[in-house]
């Protein structure tokens, strides 16, 4: 691996984990890329060559993946839970939890709460792919 790509892949994990940290507020494609130290453009077409998805999308999925586990862990509402995770709007959060998870948050909620496996397990099992 070249020099080049090895400080490439570094400033995007850097996004990446900025993106980890703070999932719930609300990040913008120009701060994103001022954290990698590139314009907006490049920081998208390299974020997506580097971990096969747009930083849009991982944002999505991570909040997705926080939220399945409040819905396993809690008894707050689903309305709770997606303005928590940092979705701006319900129908959002549904349509976006559908796309990724294969159904509703309160058919995903019904379905593991009934099935009384250990919390590890469901979250290796129930994990969204980077699809």
């Amino acid at each position: 691996m070249s020099r080049a790509t090895e400080e490439t892949n570094r400033r995007m994990l850097r996004a990446r984990d900025a993106m980890d940290r703070a999932y719930a507020q609300p990040l913008d494609v120009p701060a994103l890329a001022r954290i990698a130290h590139v314009s907006p453009a490049h920081f998208i077409r390299t974020f997506r060559a580097v971990f096969g998805e747009t930083p849009h999308r991982y944002l999505q999925r991570r909040r997705v993946e926080r939220a399945m586990f409040l819905l396993r862990e809690t008894d707050r509402s689903v309305t709770d839970i997606c303005f928590e995770v940092g979705f701006g709007s319900t129908g959002t959060f549904s349509r976006t939890f559908r796309d990724i998870v294969g159904r509703s948050p309160r058919e995903y909620r019904r379905e593991t709460t009934a099935a009384g496996v250990p919390t590890c397990f469901t979250m290796a099992w129930t994990r969204p792919s980077a699809s």
